[in-house]
């Protein structure tokens, strides 16, 4: 009964942190329309294999996660919108989040998972991959699935197929290429060699599960091949291998070994700044292990966990350790560590209300002076009480008023209003259960601040404020000049491995905008950004080229500033 009331308050908690307002936000990166615009060409011309976007692009990953946009898509109408967009990165989170549970209150009690699942749909870096359009979260949700399963499999000593993770690691194969379904097979391999197995068995059961998982992945690649030709594999070897080495053709997110430790950290607020607080209440000299070095202290500290700590560690550091080798490298990289980190601190969180009850008031205080801040400036921007000159005049003053008065003047009916008072409720419940001895009702209504927050910014601050920034306005406008047809764009910066394009305005006029070098046409509407124009005048004297639009709005893709001009070859 304990675990069915758990279960059930997880699942509402994914609903309303995940899948209430996925389509309240609109695109205002390029990652995101970047990622949709395949699932609408998907739909568009009916190619599920390899299909081309922007004009002349193949999608730089494998398709299962736009299929799941597509899928999602046509089964909410056929129409690709946001919310169908980031639909498989929030139910892939859930999902983690559920199999989570699952798999820790069966070796280590209901309570400490429930607060696992919490505190994984509470920090920063997983609800943001859990609400965005990216292929990261469902590559993580995947991989850690197929760990789940892989350590099952050990449990029952490796006998058979563990099927279903065969089927995730397929499935993370299919998503980002092949280190989806090398890690977890990584991972238990090495954890059944710490625990004693010989090495040449280990490695023919993982190889047997790793080719198996291999089996779907290829089918496609096959028929992709099929298509593409040697320019898919060329893409294929840049994603895949020279990403890995730091050799690609364009650089990609070049950073030192040390930005995994900085991005994890950042990622995991607001707990990090728990755990740097808690460092106050550890007793180095009561440690068993004072004055032993470090590696003798790691080898003992291994060989004294349980199963399900080894696991769960190894988990953690091998997928750390990993990608601190390629020189490419992101924070959601490391989003399948979140969850094994989750429980580390949902274990240290119980014990903290045990024994250290200050402590989560002190940080609970914090917190909740956040949500009180947050809605005091919330009354204070409603009321006017801010002024546009406090932001100056520098090269994004005019952005950042647009987003004051956005805030200001953004119609806020009953729901949302409910929403945006929700943590400052949330305070009122931790203060009263703060009073009280039960270290569950503590740790709960603390992270039920937390989870609060996230709301608010969901439902109503983060769209009221990113919708400004949005080049849906641009494309609306696009439209109403070029209602049918292609639009052309034109940039400077462009080179052919990494091409840049107006991602979020193409989503928008559904997949229209192609490159105008590539076609060269007679005639038409060109859109390019700051004085590009002029750029384009000198490379090609045989066009004459009109303004049509000034938009007087910067770019969310590259923050250049829009202009829409009527371009026509010179009759002589």
């Amino acid at each position: 009964m304990e675990k069915k009331k758990y279960v059930g308050g997880l699942a509402v908690a994914c609903i309303l942190s995940l899948l209430l307002f996925l389509g309240e936000t609109l695109f205002n990166t390029r990652g995101e329309p970047r990622e949709a615009v395949v699932a609408l060409s998907m739909l568009q011309d009916g190619n599920w294999i390899l299909p081309v976007n922007n004009g002349i692009d193949m999608a730089y990953k494998p398709p299962f996660f736009h299929w799941l946009i597509a899928l999602s898509s046509w089964l909410t109408g056929g129409v690709v919108t946001e919310y169908t967009s980031r639909m498989p990165s929030a139910l892939a989170l859930s999902v983690m989040v559920l199999a989570g549970f699952g798999f820790y209150a069966r070796r280590r009690g209901a309570q400490v998972a429930f607060l696992m699942g919490l505190v994984t749909l509470t920090n920063f870096e997983v609800h943001r991959a859990g609400v965005n359009c990216r292929v990261d979260m469902l590559l993580a949700a995947l991989m850690v699935l197929a760990l789940y399963r892989l350590h099952a499999w050990t449990e029952q000593g490796c006998r058979g197929v563990p099927w279903a993770g065969v089927l995730c690691l397929s499935g993370a194969f299919l998503t980002k290429g092949p280190v989806g379904a090398v890690l977890p097979c990584l991972v238990t391999g090495i954890y059944l060699l710490v625990r004693g197995r010989r090495f040449l068995p280990v490695f023919l059961s993982l190889l047997r599960i790793g080719l198996l998982a291999c089996v779907l992945p290829l089918v496609w690649y096959a028929a992709a091949y099929a298509q593409g030709g040697e320019r898919f594999l060329q893409l294929v070897l840049e994603e895949n291998v020279l990403r890995f080495l730091g050799k690609m053709s364009y650089e990609s997110h070049i950073n030192p070994w040390h930005y995994n430790v900085m991005t994890l950290a950042a990622g995991f607020l607001p707990y990090t700044l728990l755990v740097v607080m808690s460092l106050s209440v550890v007793r180095y000299r009561q440690l068993p292990w004072r004055g032993v070095p470090v590696v003798a202290r790691l080898r003992r500290y291994v060989r004294e966990m349980d199963d399900v700590r080894l696991f769960t560690f190894l988990s953690f550091a091998v997928i750390f350790v990993f990608y601190c080798i390629p020189k490419s490298k992101r924070s959601v990289y490391l989003l399948p560590v979140y969850p094994f980190l989750s429980y580390y601190l949902a274990a240290y969180l119980l014990w903290l209300a045990r024994r250290h009850r200050r402590l989560l008031k002190a940080f609970g205080a914090i917190v909740g002076g956040l949500s009180v801040a947050l809605f005091v400036t919330f009354v204070c921007l409603r009321a006017g009480w801010v002024p546009d000159s406090l932001f100056g005049s520098g090269r994004h003053a005019a952005q950042n008023v647009a987003y004051l008065h956005a805030l200001q003047t953004s119609p806020i009916g009953v729901f949302r209003l409910v929403v945006v008072l929700l943590p400052v409720a949330a305070v009122a419940v931790f203060v009263r259960m703060a009073a009280q001895a039960r270290p569950m009702a503590l740790v709960g209504s603390l992270i039920g601040m937390v989870f609060t927050l996230f709301m608010a910014l969901d439902a109503f601050y983060q769209p009221t404020v990113l919708n400004v920034k949005s080049d849906y306005g641009v494309a609306c406008r696009i439209a109403s000049v070029v209602p049918v047809g292609k639009v052309y764009s034109y940039r400077t910066d462009v080179t052919e491995a990494n091409r840049m394009h107006p991602f979020t305005v193409n989503f928008y006029l559904g997949d229209r905008v192609v490159p105008f070098e590539v076609f060269l046409p007679s005639e038409g509407f060109l859109l390019v950004g700051n004085d590009e124009i002029e750029v384009f005048r000198q490379t090609y004297p045989a066009y004459c080229a009109e303004e049509v639009m000034d938009f007087r709005h910067r770019s969310c893709d590259d923050h250049k500033l829009l202009h829409l001009y009527r371009f026509y070859q010179r009759e002589d």
